[in-house]
């Protein structure tokens, strides 16, 4: 049959859309759709160049978006509905919007003249849309529609990635009139702070400064000249402690993290009298606690902003390079290749990070969520094959397996390792019906220790220095204990349970070998 929908006379408001999108190089869809959607899935059917990925969630399609943007570069689309499917999906477009990913949701309204007569899923989705979004935009016409998408496009695609919302009305997609709309041009990417090359460069001399790196500073060229130039200025190097996307393993610069507990990160930044920033911000703690500082550098450190996430990081860092006199240096803090010993016995955070140091395949994509026992995988798998560590950078949980669909959608030859927490698992454990529907390459990790461990630590944190039952009662998960491998095959997920180190070694060769989905609940 052929598509006629590309002639003006034919063309509906949501066929022009998708004819847009497609042309600007949106060619994946993670949807959740409903009824004011039905023209956008219509379109989506007879249009070809457009893949949808089914989700049951919508906090699993704005996640996967988030995750494909990491890897793929370019925005994925969701489509969700109304106001309550796009307040589901808030707390991914949260964790999406701190990443830097450019994510353009498409979200159903309705008619105007049905608004007015208050239906029960009436709401104010610019409201909704507006603490997630830097762009927000409702179409309010057919004609409309593509001009507006090809804007949205724009917005997603601003450096460092930008989250736009389109907000389409039933009657704007099913009326005729739509006209296909060209693809704007990319804004320009904005340059770093040359005023302040100067100050920068005289900052960097010796081990009492800190040349401090996040956003796309983590490539592994841009790695490899912040190496060049700790070898020249023996400066130190950290990243942020949550990074969209760090390139990692042996042959690459290696790079600490500052680590995520306040008193840990005092201690680490303490040293440093001079930090120069490149796509970090100046580091603060998660949270207020009482009687610690919310700044977690010494007092009275110079800290200068070289370059901002949203600029062109990579010509910052070449300034530096040249500035510093590290042309021709060999870069310090090179990985070597290294297995760690084989762990034997009982499962810990230690053994557990060996043996993933042990498993990660040349080129794999890992997505970390491990919260409080993910803490010692650093160390272990920094001389692993070359990978990708994906982390989260918003705190809301349930972004792990999410990102890993979207990780997997956008690189296919690719394995993907997600290490998950199981309480925060269960805020989107829906993910796992759309892995087995797409037949992903990914294998699972569940660390199965039946509690919110992270806030068992912060009661301390907060000043709650003997907690009774029923506020551990609240961080526990154990009445009922969450049987993940059932889970995983009632959704279409092989699984199996493991309990010590050479159970874990077997199930992670066995799902790395595998091109579907597995799933292996680590009980600790």
């Amino acid at each position: 049959m052929t598509d006629q929908s590309n002639t003006p006379e034919a063309m509906n408001g949501a066929e022009s859309l998708v004819h847009t999108l497609v042309d600007a190089g949106v060619d994946t869809c993670f949807s959740n759709p409903g009824t004011s959607e039905m023209h956008f899935v219509a379109a989506l059917d007879h249009i070809p160049g457009m893949r949808s990925v089914l989700t049951l969630q919508e906090g699993v399609a704005t996640g996967a978006a988030d995750g494909f943007y990491r890897m793929a570069g370019k925005p994925a689309c969701t489509l969700l509905h109304l106001g309550p499917g796009l307040a589901n999906g808030l707390s991914n477009l949260h964790n999406a919007k701190k990443a830097g990913s450019g994510v353009l949701n498409i979200v159903g309204e309705h008619a105007p003249s049905h608004i007015e007569l208050d239906a029960p899923l009436t709401s104010d989705i610019q409201g909704i849309a507006r603490p997630v979004s830097h762009w927000v935009h409702t179409s309010t016409s057919a004609a409309d529609v593509a001009a507006d998408a090809a804007e949205a496009v724009k917005a997603a695609n601003t450096a460092p990635g930008q989250v736009a919302t389109l907000i389409l009305p039933s009657d704007t997609a099913w009326t005729p009139g739509g006209v296909v709309a060209a693809p704007l041009p990319p804004a320009e990417l904005p340059m770093f702070n040359r005023e302040a090359l100067d100050t920068a460069t005289a900052a960097l001399d010796g081990p009492e400064s800190l040349l401090l790196l996040g956003g796309d500073a983590l490539t592994e060229s841009n790695l490899e000249a912040a190496g060049r130039i700790a070898a020249q200025t023996g400066c130190k190097l950290l990243s942020e402690w949550s990074n969209a996307k760090l390139e990692r393993g042996a042959g690459r610069v290696s790079i600490g993290r500052v680590p995520y507990p306040i008193d840990y990160a005092l201690k680490t930044l303490a040293p440093f009298k001079r930090i120069v920033l490149v796509g970090a911000r100046a580091p603060i703690g998660f949270f207020a606690y009482p009687g610690k500082p919310a700044v977690l550098t010494r007092d009275g450190a110079e800290i200068t902003t070289l370059a901002e996430a949203t600029t062109d990081l990579s010509a910052a860092l070449g300034a530096l390079v040249t500035s510093t006199g590290a042309i021709n240096t060999a870069p310090a803090h090179v990985a070597e290749a290294r297995l760690p010993e084989r762990p034997s016995g009982k499962l810990d955070p230690g053994t557990i990070a060996a043996l993933i140091g042990r498993a990660i395949p040349e080129n794999a994509i890992v997505v970390d969520e491990a919260i409080t026992t993910g803490r010692a995988f650093f160390p272990d798998t920094a001389g692993a094959p070359k990978h990708t560590w994906l982390n989260n950078c918003g705190g809301s949980i349930g972004y792990g397996m999410p990102v890993a669909i979207g990780a997997a959608v956008a690189c296919p030859d690719r394995k993907v390792l997600g290490l998950i927490g199981d309480g925060s698992a269960m805020y989107t454990v829906q993910a796992l019906w759309t892995m087995a529907r797409e037949n992903l390459d990914i294998t699972i990790l569940i660390f199965a220790n039946r509690t919110y461990q992270i806030l068992r630590g912060e009661l301390t944190n907060v000043g709650v220095g003997n907690p009774g039952p029923r506020a551990i009662d609240m961080l526990s998960l154990d009445r009922p204990a969450l049987d993940w491998v059932q889970m995983a095959q009632s959704m279409g997920v092989d699984a199996v349970r493991v309990e010590d180190c050479e159970g874990l070694e077997e199930a992670m060769e066995a799902g790395l070998a595998a091109s579907s989905p597995r799933l292996i609940q680590v009980d600790l």
